[in-house]
């Protein structure tokens, strides 16, 4: 190739990038067109685990905690409510948070938790705030992962050490304790052993700041085992700020061997007084009287030191020396210097940090795997867990119910179904119970009776709950208890976190798998085994977890499973499996043959995190697969068009250390994916060729699955609950473009005929409002007025609302991005300033069932969208039937208005004629008369809302009533209230007439009518 072909070439093919570039650039609009959509937070408010705790000096009632998973957050009134104050900045795990003692206003939270479970994810780094909580700005240590504690320096904010654990997945010298001596513009490395280990406990002596202690724990997370203690796991002393250290753990009256875990503490009543709680052959408490030169162990109760990995904290109580407190499952409770303790509970077991104030002993709050608690008198109670929406879910699913619900396992609970939307104003501890399985498992309602539901835990454990009749059956594929034993002798691998799903195709076909698939079509009964091992089998990785002191095998760690696994909606016995090491296996003959069609170009080792099956095609199907437990933080997103037999890459647009974790297909919006990575949310509308944001107002969270019902997207995270995008059709239609337009209106979603309200809270999940809501964009304000308007299929218009105002009522736009809700109710009955009624409103009846217009108009210019009104399918009405409903409740509405308008104009008469200037003969009869009309029409004494208890409601009040009764659900009214309608209607059109008579001949001669009723605009 000569010189100037090869520079034409070079020319062209960068022409080509670029160009491509700018395709892919320009196949989704500015994310500002669609902004109005956000994610709505469905709950449980069920705390989830917390890992680091800190109260305030000086101040009672504000409290800190780092959620892991969730960021932190904060109370500032004991924990009767708790907020995020780290949406907007940073989230995911949190490790630890401080608080300056001389300067409150300071705060320090360090990402990445030290309860190094399972589930663990790493953090973000240091962040620091300056005004308590309200901003926050990055303080240095970015690749640190795991940050185990925060010192600050009692007089000068600017001094605080971190204690680094550092990446648990692979060795690096990012570990020790570091010090900062500008708020943490900078850092110095001050402690360091090895690769392998890192700081994990950390403290300053209450008596003197110099005076440091610290732990070094040698820890190493892989897919397949925990491995705790080994030579790094040492102590360590600074009197000089952390420029020198002693080791302590190589002093003689130390314990001999292996050292794991440590935890230390200081009694703040002297100085010299150590306790110690160790990971050791011979652990157990420790105390020390001369500031760590000698050690002498006071308690060796296996209930303090059980799974020690996950625990080993310890704390001086801060008013007197003998008593000190060890957390574990139970936190323990030691008055004479650790010889014995007394154990309690606070609101959720797994204890892992406390923080008691320097002035007070009672007051304290502790971290668990339950959130954060606050107690102020010792212990004896403590606040609640049920006001934190930080509960860690593994997966997600729906059921077929109305309104369908969301399943998930909550770590270190109960699994729960939550109703995704309610005919409230919150979505409750009412709408939400615990189901099938426990904290771990996939669950799996039955498609044909959503009160039949199907879960999985742990040690293979599968359930079976009837929700109908209160009763629970286990149907363990192999019903042998795995607990303490490594997988190497498992007949049947089941994972912590293995999939049970029902077959699209046929709702008796119940699959499973271990290392192998499972099926049943009898409930559980029995079960099929209808593959062979879909592993790589490696036995080096299937041995026992926990490391050479103290074993922890819970089956989390068990590896060489089946992790993900889906059957192809659109043909039977196409089965995809994924495995946890690494594996992709189809079968298109379910399960007489399988074939191993992982991708050549992926990294072995890889866990296959969730395979979706395409809703389309056949042999089409996606994967999401993650090393992060490697140390490997890229994403890893497949595709494939021909039964794996090829394989693409997609990841185009996801952040290199955003690891994936879930990735879904929109079952209406071909080649339109969601990816949930550890860090953000992505979606694509090119089969995967880019990715792009769909963050929205999501806080930072891991998140683990998704899923899509009814057009909605709901994704379960690590640490935030559940959350929900209500309408994806607006994904569906936002085009490049749209931006450039005055005004775009988009198509509506299909809504029932359904009541709810949306409202925010700090104690209970965001409902749906209930309705349409109608999303659009808007470039500019409008000059003139903006105007949205509902037509019903005979083109008359329902309802309406103006940006100058309709009936009192005006509508408030802003240029960008925008949603509006309609209620799908007509125009309410017409009331009066004052009007008291008993058991009654003026709320306009819903719309039936059928097809519906909006029409937008700005400034003169209009668009028009249709859409459908569905039946609440709970109720068994005709349409016919609801339109009777409808007529009825239409013609109450337009008696009362007529009625309320009279009354009005009876009101506005008297005063006008109390001010004329010449007062005719027949004022008093004609007033008299007006007076008894109204009185007839309305209760004129009533003043207060308990008022009609005491003067008789009248005929507008008993109408009305009538709304309330026929309106109370989706039903043709009953034969009595029609009766009742017909009576009531009568009496008031008796009085009607009277006062149109009396209007008509005597009021007219004296007042001008007309303009009156143009000024209270009364219509005819």
């Amino acid at each position: 190739m000569n010189t100037h072909f090869k520079k034409a070439w070079s020319g062209l093919v960068l022409i080509m990038m670029l160009l491509g570039n700018s395709l892919i650039a320009q196949q989704v609009p500015d994310p500002k067109v669609y902004d109005a959509v956000q994610w709505r937070l469905i709950g449980p408010f069920r705390g989830g685990r917390a890992d680091g705790v800190t109260g305030v000096k000086g101040s009672d009632k504000t409290y800190y905690f780092a959620s892991t998973g969730g960021g932190i957050w904060k109370t500032t009134n004991a924990g009767q409510t708790w907020k995020s104050v780290s949406d907007g900045f940073f989230g995911g795990s949190m490790g630890a948070v401080a608080v300056a003692e001389s300067d409150t206003s300071v705060v320090y939270a360090g990402g990445g938790e030290k309860t190094v479970r399972g589930n663990v994810s790493f953090g973000y780094g240091m962040w620091k705030s300056t005004d308590a909580g309200k901003n926050w700005s990055r303080a240095g240590l970015d690749k640190s992962r795991f940050i185990s504690r925060v010192r600050i320096h009692p007089t000068n904010p600017d001094i605080v050490y971190a204690a680094v654990l550092g990446d648990i997945f692979q060795p690096t010298d990012l570990r020790g304790v570091y010090k900062s001596l500008d708020g943490g513009q900078s850092w110095e490395q001050v402690l360091y052993t090895n690769e392998q280990s890192g700081a994990v406990d950390l403290i300053l002596d209450p008596n003197n700041a110099e005076t440091l202690y610290a732990t070094t724990w040698e820890i190493k997370r892989t897919p397949y085992s925990l491995e705790s203690g080994g030579p790094g796991s040492k102590m360590f002393k600074s009197i000089d700020g952390g420029k020198n250290w002693e080791e302590l753990s190589a002093k003689e009256t130390f314990p001999k061997g292996i050292l794991g875990i440590m935890g230390i503490t200081v009694s703040p009543k002297n100085s010299n007084r150590l306790y110690a709680i160790i990971e050791n052959d011979n652990g157990g408490v420790y105390t020390s009287k001369d500031a760590g030169q000698t050690w002498e162990k006071v308690n060796e109760d296996r209930s303090l030191r059980q799974r020690a990995w996950y625990y080993s904290r310890i704390f001086a109580d801060t008013q007197d020396e003998e008593t000190v407190y060890v957390l574990n499952v139970s936190y323990h409770k030691s008055t004479d210097g650790g010889k014995t303790f007394k154990g309690a509970n606070a609101p959720h077991g797994d204890h892992h940090d406390l923080w008691i104030d320097p002035a007070n002993n009672q007051r304290m709050i502790i971290a668990d795997d339950g959130g954060a608690q606050i107690s102020e008198d010792g212990g004896s109670t403590w606040s609640t867990m049920m006001n934190q929406p930080t509960s860690q879910f593994y997966r997600v699913t729906t059921d077929n119910s109305f309104p369908y619900r969301i399943y998930g396992a909550q770590q270190d609970n109960s699994t729960v179904r939550i109703r995704h939307r309610n005919d409230g104003g919150a979505i409750t501890e009412e709408d939400w119970q615990p189901t099938a399985g426990g904290e771990s498992g996939w669950i799996a309602p039955d498609p044909l009776d959503s009160d039949i539901v199907y879960g999985g835990s742990y040690g293979g454990l599968l359930t079976r709950e009837n929700h109908r009749n209160g009763t629970s059956r286990t149907v363990n594929v192999w019903p042998d208890n795995p607990m303490g034993h490594g997988a190497e002798g498992m007949k049947y691998r089941f994972q912590w976190n293995f999939p049970i799903f029902f077959s699209p195709h046929d709702p008796k076909l119940l699959y499973t798998t271990s290392n192998q698939f499972h099926r049943s079509t009898n409930e559980g009964q029995s079960w099929e085994v209808f593959s062979p091992d879909l592993t790589r089998n490696d036995k080096s990785k299937l041995g026992p977890s926990g490391g050479p002191i103290t074993k922890d095998n819970t089956s989390v760690e068990y590896y060489a499973t089946i992790f993900t696994a889906a059957e192809s909606p659109m043909k039977q016995g196409v089965i995809w499996a994924g495995s946890d090491d690494g594996l992709v296996h189809v079968t298109a003959d379910n399960g007489k043959t399988w074939q191993n069609v992982t991708p050549k170009d992926m990294p072995e080792w890889l866990q296959i995190n969730s395979i979706e099956a395409s809703p389309f095609e056949a042999g089409e199907a996606y994967f999401a697969a993650t090393g992060y437990k490697m140390g490997n933080y890229q994403p890893y997103l497949y595709k494939t068009k021909d039964y794996g037999k090829t394989w693409t890459k997609i990841v185009s647009g996801i952040d290199a250390e955003h690891f994936t974790r879930v990735v879904r297909a929109d079952p209406v919006k071909k080649g339109m994916l969601y990816a949930g990575t550890e860090t953000g949310m992505y979606y694509s509308k090119d089969d995967g060729a880019s990715w792009h944001s769909l963050q929205l107002n999501l806080p930072i969270v891991p998140i683990t699955d998704l899923t899509i019902k009814e057009n909605n997207l709901i994704a379960a995270t690590q640490g935030r609950s559940f959350w929900i995008i209500d309408d994806l059709t607006v994904l569906h239609q936002a085009e490049p473009g749209i931006e450039n337009k005055a005004f775009h209106l988009y198509k509506p979603q299909d809504s029932y005929r359904m009541d709810g309200m949306k409202r925010s809270s700090l104690t209970t999940g965001t409902n749906r409002p209930g309705g349409v809501l109608v999303y659009y964009l808007l470039k500019e304000k409008p000059k003139q007025e903006l105007k949205i308007e509902f037509f019903n299929e005979k083109n008359e218009r329902i309802r309406w609302f103006s940006t100058n105002g309709v009936n009192g009522d005006t509508l408030k736009v802003k240029p960008g991005a925008g949603e509006f809700n309609w209620n799908l109710r007509a125009e309410n009955a017409e009331g009066f300033d004052g009007l008291i009624m008993w058991a009654a409103n003026l709320r306009g009846p819903k719309v039936v069932p059928g097809t519906y217009k909006v029409k937008m108009t700005v400034d003169g210019q209009a668009q028009e969208q249709s859409f459908k009104v569905l039946a609440d399918p709970r109720y068994e009405s005709t349409q016919a039937e609801l339109e009777e409903q409808f007529a009825y409740l239409m013609a109450v509405r337009d008696k009362i208005t007529e009625t309320h308008q009279a009354i009005k104009l009876i009101r506005a008469y008297r005063t006008e004629l109390d001010s004329l200037s010449s007062k005719p003969e027949n004022l008093e009869a004609i007033k008299a008369e007006m007076q008894e009309i109204e009185e007839t029409l309305y209760q004129t004494k009533n003043r207060s809302g308990q008022d009609p208890l005491n003067f008789p409601i009248r005929l507008n009040n008993k109408l009305a009533h009538l709304s309330s009764v026929v309106g109370n659900g989706d039903y043709k009214p009953t034969d009595q209230s029609e009766a009742v309608r017909k009576e009531l209607t009568e009496q008031i059109d008796v009085q009607l007439a009277r006062f149109r008579k009396l209007e008509r001949e005597q009021i007219s001669r004296l007042l001008n009518i007309e303009e009156m009723k143009t000024k209270l605009e009364i219509k005819k």
